[in-house]
């Protein structure tokens, strides 16, 4: 039995700042305090570089789901992640997850850049993307081949 594995969204394999370089200058001074209101912004995302092929690779190693929490307020931030998976993995689309309580889900490991919505209460081991431990895709593939041998 493969061992689960959660993988957040914004900032770890979606580029949260190539959203906010697709704005215009209207939508950047109407939103600059709060850039996950504009709407659609999360449909014009990239992805974060190595981040597709390795939830692909992770996928034959473990059971990965994408644990993404939607901004409260943004109707269109649910439809939009929805939508990027399906255009970047669309093999992840029924794996899913939007949640704002993370650790209610369980699991064994969780990849997330932040602590919030419920990650720092998670019951599994939380990779901190982004950090001097998990800087990248190379050191967080390492780590988590070393856990699954």
């Amino acid at each position: 039995m493969k061992k689960i594995l959660y993988i957040d969204m914004d900032g770890v394999i979606v580029d949260f700042d190539s959203g906010i370089s697709a704005l215009n200058e209207e939508e950047r001074e109407l939103y600059k305090n709060n850039y996950a209101q504009c709407p659609s912004i999360f449909s014009r995302m990239k992805p974060i570089p190595q981040a597709i092929d390795c939830v692909h690779e992770l996928s034959e190693i473990f059971d990965v789901y994408i644990l993404s929490s939607p901004s409260w307020g943004n109707a269109s931030a649910w439809s939009d992640k929805y939508e990027w998976i399906e255009e970047y993995i669309p093999s992840m689309e029924r794996k899913l997850i939007l949640s704002s309580q993370k650790h209610l889900n369980r699991g064994d490991y969780i990849i997330d850049d932040r602590l919030h919505n419920g990650v720092s209460q998670f019951q599994g081991e939380h990779i901190h993307f982004g950090t001097s431990d998990y800087p990248d895709w190379d050191s967080v593939m390492r780590y988590l081949k070393n856990k699954a041998e």
